[in-house]
Parts: C-alpha cells; sequence; structure tokens
C-alpha cells in the first residue's frame, strides 16, 4: 500500500506542475511549470517567454505527464479546421503623432498635431519616425506599420475640401520613411467616425464629404501596392450599423475607383472595434455585405482592435487577460466558418510583467491561428515619451534604439 500511495503521490505533484494551454512554460527569469498539459507544447517564442500551445503533434501527454486522456467528438455543424504556419503574416506597431489632438467625440485640434518627422517646422526637433521605423524592421523583424493622422489635419479644416498641400507634405514624408522600409503601411484616419462632434452619414458629415479625403488619398497612393487603406479609427456609439456599412461601403467603392484596386483595406465595426463584441453588436454582419466594385471581397479585412487591461480602455499600466476565450477565439470560428480575415490594428500594454505575459499570449494565439488572423499591430511609437503608459517608442542610445520591454518580450517577431 505504501508504494502505491507514493506513485500516486508523484503522479498528482507532476500532475499539479503542469501548466495549462496558453501559460507560461518559460522564459529567462521563469520559475513557474515548464510542463504542459496534455495535447500542449512549450514553444518557445522569445528569449523571455515560452508558451503551451496546442498542437496535432504534441500527442496525448504535452511535453509532460497528465493523469487525464484527451477524447474528439465529432459535433453536427462542423468548423473549418484552422491551417495555420504558426505565424501570422504581419507585425508592427504604430506610429502615432499626427493625430495628436483628436479626441473621442473626432474633434481635432491641429495645433497639437506633434508628427514623428525630424524637420518637421518650427523647432525640428521631433522625433523620429522614419529611425524607429528603420529599426523595427531590421531589428524586430516587423513588416507593417500604422500611420495615425487626423482627418482636420489632412484637409487643414475645410470639411469636404482638398488635400492641404503643406500638411499631406509632411505626413507623406512619414508615409515615404514607411515604404522606405519594405513594410506595409496603414494609412489611418484617426476621427472615431466623427467630425467635430457629428457622427459620418448620420447627422454629420455626409458620405461625399469622407469619401472626398479617401478618394484624394487613394489616388495619391494607388500605384503603392504596400498602401494600406484603414478607413476609420474606433467608431463607436454608432446608431444604425448597417447605415455605417453603407458609408464603408462607399469609401472602399471611391478607393477602388480611383485606381487603388488590388491593396488591402481594413473594414471597421462600430464599438471602439472591439474584438469581442465584433459578432454581438452586428459589425461582422453589416460590414461582410461591403464589397469590391467586382462584388469579391478580396483583400477587404476586418479591422479590430483589443486592450488588455481591466476595461479594455488602453489607460492602465497593468493587464489582466489575454483576450482569447471571450474575443479571438470566438472571433476565429466565426471568420473560418465566413471565410474571411481580421487584423488587430491596436493592442498594447504597460512595460509590466503582468502585461508581458498576457500580450504573448495573445499573440501566440494570433499566430497559431493565422489562418484568419493577417497580424497585430501595437499600440503605440512615434511622438510617444517613456510618460505614456502603453509606450512602446524605442529609446536611442547615440549609436542604436533599445525596445521597451513589451516590444522586446512579446511584439518583435
Amino acid at each position: 500500500m505504501p508504494s502505491v500511495v507514493l506513485s500516486l503521490a508523484v503522479l498528482a505533484g507532476s500532475a499539479l506542475a503542469q501548466q495549462s494551454v496558453w501559460g507560461q512554460c518559460g522564459g529567462i527569469g521563469w520559475n513557474g511549470p515548464t510542463n504542459c498539459v496534455g495535447g500542449s507544447c512549450c514553444a518557445t517564442q522569445n528569449a523571455y517567454y515560452a508558451q503551451c500551445t496546442p498542437g496535432a503533434g504534441c500527442g496525448g501527454g504535452g511535453s509532460g505527464t497528465t493523469l487525464t486522456t484527451r477524447t474528439t467528438t465529432a459535433t453536427a455543424t462542423a468548423t473549418p479546421t484552422p491551417t495555420s504556419n504558426g505565424k501570422t503574416r504581419f507585425a508592427g506597431v504604430n506610429i502615432a503623432g499626427f493625430d495628436f489632438g483628436c479626441g473621442t467625440d473626432g474633434n481635432c485640434n491641429t495645433a497639437k498635431v506633434w508628427p514623428p518627422v525630424k524637420n518637421y517646422p518650427p523647432d525640428y526637433n521631433h522625433p523620429d519616425g522614419a529611425g524607429q521605423m528603420q529599426h523595427f524592421y531590421k531589428d524586430d523583424h516587423m513588416n507593417i506599420f500604422r500611420l495615425p493622422v487626423g482627418w482636420q489635419y489632412l484637409v487643414n479644416n475645410n470639411l469636404g475640401g482638398s488635400l492641404d498641400s503643406t500638411n499631406i507634405g509632411y505626413y507623406d514624408q512619414l508615409v515615404q520613411a514607411c515604404l522606405a522600409t519594405g513594410a506595409y503601411c496603414i494609412l489611418d484616419i484617426h476621427n472615431y467616425a466623427r467630425w467635430n462632434g457629428a457622427i459620418i452619414g448620420q447627422g454629420g458629415p455626409t458620405n461625399e464629404q469622407f469619401v472626398s479625403v479617401w478618394r484624394q488619398l487613394a489616388s495619391k497612393y494607388a500605384s503603392q501596392s504596400r498602401i494600406w487603406f484603414g478607413i476609420m479609427n474606433e467608431p463607436h456609439d454608432i446608431p444604425n450599423i448597417n447605415t455605417w456599412a453603407a458609408t464603408v461601403q462607399a469609401v472602399v467603392t471611391a478607393i477602388r475607383n480611383a485606381g487603388a484596386t488590388s491593396q488591402f483595406i481594413s473594414l471597421p465595426g462600430n464599438g471602439w472595434q472591439s474584438a469581442g463584441t465584433f459578432i454581438s453588436d452586428g459589425s461582422a454582419a453589416a460590414l461582410s455585405t461591403v464589397k469590391n466594385p467586382d462584388g469579391s471581397t478580396t483583400n477587404l479585412i476586418f479591422d479590430v482592435h483589443k486592450y488588455l487591461d481591466s476595461d479594455n480602455s488602453g489607460t492602465h499600466t497593468e493587464c489582466v487577460k489575454n483576450n482569447i476565450d471571450e474575443a479571438f477565439a470566438p472571433l476565429a470560428t466565426w471568420l473560418r466558418q465566413n471565410s474571411r480575415q481580421a487584423i488587430l490594428t491596436e493592442t498594447g500594454g504597460g512595460n509590466t510583467a503582468s502585461c508581458q505575459t498576457y500580450m504573448c499570449q495573445q499573440i501566440a494565439y494570433l499566430n497559431q491561428n493565422s489562418d484568419v488572423y493577417l497580424g497585430y499591430v501595437g499600440w503605440a511609437a512615434g511622438s510617444f515619451d517613456n510618460t505614456y503608459e502603453l509606450v512602446e517608442t524605442p529609446t536611442w542610445n547615440g549609436n542604436s534604439f533599445t525596445d521597451t520591454a513589451l516590444v522586446r518580450s512579446c511584439l518583435a517577431r
């Protein structure tokens, strides 16, 4: 009897020492469990983080021992099998600054713009956005940058007017610096589906006034295959999601007809673009009706956001969730069932241990589901300094850039 009891105790201790799926199982400074539960393996993401990820090649016992057995039961409604290659196509960061001064009500004070363009007047002492992107591209193997800009800045506060030659000239410096890296570059109008408090197409600016700025941008960049058109940042509290989808459709049609016939276009939903409510708030269904002029949905990508703090606001330095079960897993199922794809263009957290843990878990899940998730873009570098809670701006030491802890641990390839 004593030997049986001892054996059971050893097995129980082994089970207790196993990490759950998506939990951390290794990395510099890690003192927790290094064995994974059945059906998952401890996969190294980088020197600072390894994670238990599920996979057919892990076997019934994972990388450790488990007291349970796993069985698979067929369901009446089949879900397409993931075809992930283990890494999303795109990874990058936001290069912010041209959006500074824009509030969630769609008011943009252009006097507060702080572009990450070094020779921007009056003092020529602005952040080196070009240098940051070169570093991220070469050293961190990132290949996409989102370039937020206020609508008012682009047209010098002239609703429905032409692109301001001076302002678009400075913004284009950032765009061209992005293109020069070899990365994809998302043009992001950062106005929350509003102009000075009024909602586009629903009591505020007309669809045509909004279409006008996108028609001009599309004409300017139509020959650039790596330009990505991000229609709008974080629409919220939209009265009618179907009316908003009609606005998005008008923009897509205008972009394509302006000669940008094949580039990626991001389709933003309601609810601050939350990945967790994309299905439940009707955004998925409404935006599914948006088509290219030829009737296809080629390169029309759903655009979602998700932060990891307690209220999904992206305003806290501590993270409390990885967003997998409540957001990205259900959305992945829906995307597969409907043969669509999404990109996460804003996510972030503080440079803290909790955010490193949860962010790495979230990104690992996206990588494991790269058939439906094209990539992720962290928030944010550019003109943010180290006083900003979610800063991802690398520090220049005179010879090279040094990444923040979160970028180094999770966002870099």
